[in-house]
């Protein structure tokens, strides 16, 4: 007979393997290409809510719900399924141990989700499946807005505020990366960008722009320019803050190679009574464009161009050859008779519509006060923008200063790349979305799709 010593391990070891089920795999895909689908969630009717990483992937490991009929609310940030008969928006499935169950959502707005190309757990689901072990983050959890420039012939990236796993103080100037100036093959999903950080000795994103004076520095305006013995000059707008977001130091900065910092070049502005406002400077996003006269110029805009100069680092460091322009307030709508009010954003030159495109936040959208991306055209960098169309919405969140990867195709393509910063921030989200939540997401639009429902 049995001891009940031994009848107790027998017992303690059952309920071990009870504990340790092997879980089953969701994935959630794109019905009409079968794409796997990031930043959906699964949520069951006891509130526990699973996301979709990079892949489309969830692991659903809940013991009580396995073998069991189970409820999953799916919401999708522009990716849905049909509602039931009593209104609820979400499948009925029956999770098994080691089995794959797949959700096809349907896509209502042009833009397709290609997936975080920051922050750490980009496949954690696909990874709790025992797959992708291969895979391996670079030590950063989140991180803000973005800026880039070509320099030395790769893409030169720049984010603000960044999150590490140590403390909750990250990093507060800026960190830096270099990439290929095409990181990926294809652009679809799943999405898996590896960056060259600058690093500190232990390996990890350092700061790259810490100048003198209390608080976080952010830089803006990146933007590649030539000096008098024509070498390239990679320079941007730094901003001093005090908490809560109050800029009190504005000026300019360059690059240096040998310490691979930047480094405090100019004074623009200091907060004072009697300049409580900075004055206009080079801000936003940079590109370069050619007038009709032939001549070169660097615009700076957020989304649209509000001052120009030359392209050169004499002219850049001087205010008096600035040119201050006039951005548009509004563009008309085609999909409502109506005006959108951007926010944030940038532009580009498209070969393949012959037209500048822009990319940018509404203000004060429907359905997110700065989570709703419009797409507009026009036939100059400084307007008139107008038949803007809803390319990507953000469920009660905030997805703010989307930036055009214009360089990750030919000038001819007819994909069109942006990114831009997914954040609870400003919105009225309840909370956080967990791994996703401060990163930046990268959205691919097809303008041959998307050009057979615009007019010319």
């Amino acid at each position: 007979m049995p001891t009940l010593k031994q009848i107790i391990f027998v017992l303690l070891g059952l309920t071990s393997l009870a504990w340790s089920v092997e879980p089953c795999r969701i994935q959630v895909i794109d019905q009409q290409n079968g794409w796997p689908v990031p930043l959906v969630s699964l949520t069951t009717t006891h509130h526990v809510t699973l996301v979709t990483d990079n892949a489309g992937n969830a692991c659903f490991d809940l013991p009580e719900l396995m073998g069991q009929p189970t409820w999953l609310t799916v919401q999708g940030h522009g990716y849905s399924v049909p509602k039931d008969g009593f209104g609820y928006a979400g499948v009925k499935v029956t999770p098994q141990p080691g089995e794959t169950i797949t959700i096809q959502v349907q896509r209502q707005l042009p833009a397709k989700r290609l997936g975080r190309i920051t922050g750490a757990g980009l496949f954690a689901e696909t990874q709790k499946l025992n797959l992708d072990l291969n895979w391996q983050d670079q030590g950063v959890l989140g991180c803000d807005s973005v800026q880039n420039a070509v320099y030395q012939d790769r893409l030169f990236w720049v984010w603000g505020d960044t999150t590490l796993s140590h403390h909750p103080l990250g990093r507060f100037h800026s960190i830096a990366a270099a990439t290929s100036l095409r990181p990926s093959d294809t652009w679809q999903p799943p999405l898996r960008l590896r960056y060259h950080y600058v690093t500190d000795k232990s390996g990890i994103a350092r700061n790259v722009a810490r100048m003198p004076g209390t608080g976080p520095t952010w830089l803006s305006g990146l933007a590649t320019v030539t000096d008098e013995a024509n070498r390239e000059r990679l320079v941007a707008t730094y901003t001093k803050i005090r908490p809560p977001l109050t800029p009190y130091e504005i000026g300019l900065c360059v690059w240096n190679d040998e310490t691979l910092s930047f480094e405090k070049s100019a004074v623009l502005w200091t907060y004072s009574d009697t300049s409580p406002e900075p004055p206009p400077h080079p801000d936003g996003h940079a590109v370069r464009w050619t007038d009709d006269a032939g001549q070169s110029w660097l615009l700076f805009g957020d989304p649209f161009p509000f001052l120009r100069c030359a392209p050169t680092w004499q002219a850049l460091q001087n205010p008096d050859a600035w040119k201050v322009l006039e951005p548009q307030k509004s563009v008309p709508s085609q999909e409502k008779n109506a005006t959108v009010k951007p926010h944030r954003g940038s532009i580009a030159w498209s070969d393949y519509r012959r037209k500048w495109v822009a990319i940018f936040t509404q203000l004060g959208g429907d359905r997110s006060h700065l989570g709703e991306i419009w797409y507009a055209e026009a036939g100059s960098p400084v307007g008139p923008w107008s038949h803007a169309v809803h390319v990507v919405t953000h469920d009660k969140q905030t997805f703010y200063n989307p930036v055009i990867h214009r360089e990750f195709t030919s000038s001819d393509s007819p994909i069109l790349l942006f990114e831009g910063t997914y954040t609870k921030t400003f919105s009225q989200a309840p909370s956080a979305t967990p791994r996703y939540e401060y990163n930046q997401i990268l959205y691919r639009l097809d303008l041959d799709e998307l050009s057979a429902k615009k007019p010319e």
